[in-house]
């Protein structure tokens, strides 16, 4: 039956990343309420001290919640940003997984770390660590950061075992994935300026180097998912994008990106038949 609270669009369950906020929405949110979309914006503010798991089974019951609410009871679709992916589907693919009772038409990821992080993994490392935590400070961590008493954190390290359960679990076959990220091609250093435009990332040896196929934390490799196609948006010359300042376009401000934000609304414009 038709819920006419929610005719036409699916709500979107929105899911800020580590260290962030909801107000990271606040510039998508008057293009979902002009377009008709419920937004479900999921806080886990306060929830900073517990592990991934543990935010990811509050995932849902406030979608639960929200349910109950609106008597709205069909598909939704979930917008996240960064390390708010994996907590999604650590819900949705590992919580949920066998049991598929969380009805998802689709999660739409923005700058994820799904393969784990090579930024988390360096906040540890003896020589490094403590310098990428000094450069950072006040921008993507804390002042007085300490990474060794972050549970979050630790859970996206690569070889933790929340992330060893999600490659387990894998993606699911019955929703859609889409995995949008940004890159600095021409390496210009004013695109993350921090770390001069490049990306840390982690080699199989277990080496650190900069790469430029990244947002500036978050590496095409480390979000890129088995049979999921990246949707690498860049400031080519010529292009739209590039009349945007190039620093719109790294980790932080995604969520706040316009090219960004019209991709993500065109997936939740997709229409369905919910009668």
């Amino acid at each position: 039956m038709k819920n006419e609270k929610h005719s036409g669009r699916l709500p979107a369950v929105l899911v800020h990343g580590w260290n962030s906020h909801p107000g990271i929405w606040n510039r998508l949110l008057p293009l979902l309420k002009e377009a008709s979309i419920p937004a479900w914006i999921f806080d886990h503010t306060g929830l900073a001290d517990r592990n991934i798991p543990e935010i990811a089974a509050a995932i849902g019951d406030f979608v639960q919640g929200k349910r109950d609410e609106t008597g709205y009871y069909g598909d939704v679709d979930v917008v996240c940003h960064s390390v708010g992916t994996c907590i999604a589907r650590y819900y949705l693919e590992v919580i949920d997984g066998e049991r598929k009772t969380a009805r998802a038409r689709q999660l739409i990821g923005l700058g994820p770390p799904n393969n784990g992080s090579a930024m988390a993994e360096l906040f540890f490392d003896p020589v490094q660590g403590a310098e990428i935590i000094n450069r950072l400070m006040g921008v993507f961590v804390p002042p007085g950061y300490d990474p060794s008493a972050d549970r979050i954190v630790h859970d996206v390290r690569p070889g933790s075992r929340v992330m060893l359960d999600l490659k387990t679990a894998g993606i699911r076959q019955d929703m859609a994935y889409h995995i949008i990220v940004t890159g600095n091609p021409d390496e210009h250093p004013e695109f993350f300026p921090l770390f001069h435009g490049a990306t840390w990332e982690r080699g199989g040896d277990g080496s650190y180097r900069p790469t430029f196929h990244g947002d500036g934390v978050v590496t095409h490799s480390e979000s890129a998912l088995p049979g999921i196609t990246l949707e690498i948006i860049t400031a080519e010359p010529g292009t739209d994008e590039a009349i945007l300042p190039l620093g719109q376009f790294c980790h932080i401000h995604l969520p706040r990106n316009p090219v960004v934000m019209e991709r993500v609304l065109g997936y939740l414009t997709i229409t369905v038949d919910r009668t």
